[in-house]
């Protein structure tokens, strides 16, 4: 019989420390999300069955019902008018391109324009049938008394369509910026000045999407609330967008080029106003007919007496594009990204709250919002018309394309300096070891582009999150070649590569957050130098 030496102790001893190591490692994977299940929920929403989930088809009314049957299966209450659903009544609006035309006419002629390619009439404004007009170019097209800034003075729109270059003046701070660019406070102005219409030039340096791509978006439907209340086009009659390729055929003979602006505004320097020399004709051949489409609302109630008739908003929107032109043969828009990512990530937190049996003091309200992409409109009639008392909606998060293509390292928080909800974010981010920064790229007006903008006009202090990244990082040139090849475009499908482990424990993170804010003692507060502070009720 052999008997045991000291080293057959010590490797005995490692034997076991192994195993216990190995079981424990085994156990805590085991518990760890892997974004397995937030996934499952988006092979169904990006399916090619659900025809990109256009606001209003039955391709969104299937991705409804799916997100109704997974609040019911995490034990979240209805909390829509109809079960789980919120109709909402909207008029749907088609461009008849063979019966539609723009010209611009000039002392020497008339030239006439090529939809798809020149430029595109707009439907977000409901465009007269006919129009005939002069053209003034007034910078940015903006004018925000706060900041002591109009483009607009000394000059005489009334009865004229305005160009202007889209953007902001870099003298702006990005979220005032963003809310004067919205349509909504740009058709408020001109209509006060008494201009009829708007023609947007893009800067080249700031567009997601090439004019190439982004044109053929322009035959799909666009849509607008049914209720008269909530139209915000303030009686424009024309909105069009330019192809920044052929922008100098809008300034000819005014001894300006769009060269010239570009590089004004490069600069940071003051863009120029001035006539036009040129009259716009312009005919729309518009098809117009009602649609319902459905947000969906549950809610998580609170344990709080005193705080449980509060409710904190988790919104993401689920509609897409739907379908429209092909692109490399593929005419299914499936928007896996945006937003059934969104989407997923909100089961996700309602099925994982559940399985822990965490109780929160406070409510959460859970709205999977329609027809964002035409607008923000699901969330636009939500935030007016909600389901459960206005008064008692204390703040929004929102989540839409957040991108999990790269590791989780950094966070992106829109609104981070606006209300203490920043501070909310940047606590719970650092808890897991994820620095968290504000909006690095304010030109693309993204604090206005979803839907926690409808939320914050009703006074409710809001963030939206995404992964983030640093300037000149291999993370940013992932984000943009994503933006240039995929976003809005077929291939935004199941096929792309995704970081199921970094939408996991972005999943996670923004779990800790909604529990933070649920709990707090005090309502979120906007801050005092906020703009949005003016909003609060």
């Amino acid at each position: 019989m052999k008997l045991w030496q000291p080293i057959d102790l010590v490797r005995a001893a490692l034997v076991v420390v192994i195993v216990v190591v190995a079981v424990t490692a085994s156990a805590e994977a085991a518990d760890k999300p892997d974004g397995t299940r937030w996934w499952s929920h988006i092979r169904f929403l990006a399916d090619d069955a659900l025809e990109g989930r256009n606001t209003g088809t039955e391709g969104h009314r299937k991705a409804a019902a799916y997100v109704a049957e997974e609040f019911a299966k995490a034990g979240l209450k209805p909390a829509g008018l109809d079960g789980y659903f919120q109709p909402v009544q909207l008029i749907s609006s088609e461009i008849d391109e063979s019966r539609s035309s723009l010209s611009l006419v000039r002392a020497a002629g008339t030239e006439p324009l090529t939809l798809g390619e020149d430029a595109n009439i707009g439907l977000r404004v409901d465009p007269a049938p006919a129009l005939d007009a002069e053209l003034v170019f007034a910078g940015y097209g903006l004018s925000i008394p706060e900041a002591g800034y109009d483009d607009f003075q000394g000059l005489d729109v009334r009865g004229k369509v305005v160009v202007y270059l889209a953007g902001p003046p870099p003298s702006i701070p990005g979220p005032l910026a963003a809310h004067m660019q919205s349509a909504h406070e740009r058709a408020s102005v001109l209509s006060r000045l008494g201009a009829i219409g708007t023609v947007a030039i893009p800067n080249p340096k700031n567009m997601d999407i090439p004019w190439e791509r982004s044109t053929l978006a322009r035959l799909m439907p666009a849509m607008r609330l049914a209720d008269p209340a909530l139209d915000e086009s303030f009686g424009l009659k024309i909105g069009i967008a330019v192809n920044p390729a052929h922008a100098d055929k809008w300034l000819a003979g005014s001894g300006h080029t769009f060269q010239e602006i570009l590089e004004a505004a490069d600069a940071g320097k003051p863009l120029p106003h001035f006539p036009i020399p040129t009259r716009l004709e312009a005919k729309a051949a518009v098809k117009r007919a009602p649609v319902e489409s459905q947000n969906v609302a549950a809610v998580l109630p609170g344990s709080d007496p005193r705080l449980k008739e509060e409710y904190v908003v988790f919104s993401a929107h689920l509609d897409h594009l739907g379908i429209g032109k092909p692109i490399d043969g593929d005419a299914i828009y499936n928007g896996a990204m945006d937003n059934a990512a969104g989407i997923a990530t909100m089961l996700e937190i309602a099925t994982s709250l559940k399985e822990s049996g965490t109780a929160l003091r406070r409510s959460v309200l859970f709205v999977a919002v329609t027809g964002e992409e035409k607008g923000l409109l699901g969330s636009r009639y939500f935030a007016t018309h909600p389901t459960v008392d206005a008064r008692k909606i204390i703040a929004d998060i929102n989540v839409d394309m957040f991108l999990p293509l790269f590791p989780l390292k950094l966070l992106t928080v829109y609104g981070l300096n606006e209300s203490d909800l920043g501070e909310d974010a940047t606590a719970v981010a650092e808890s897991v070891g994820v620095a968290s920064q504000a909006d690095p790229e304010p030109k693309r007006n993204l604090f206005i582009r979803s839907d926690q903008y409808s939320f914050i006009r009703v006074g409710v202090p809001s963030l939206a999150l995404k992964l983030g990244f640093g300037k000149g990082s291999p993370e940013e040139r992932i984000a943009k070649e994503w933006l240039t090849k995929r976003y809005h475009a077929p291939s935004d499908d199941l096929n792309q590569p995704v970081d199921k482990q970094a939408a996991a424990e972005f999943n996670a993170l923004v779990a800790k957050l909604l529990e933070r804010v649920a709990n707090r003692d005090e309502r979120p507060r906007w801050k005092d130098d906020s703009f949005f502070k003016r909003f609060a009720k």
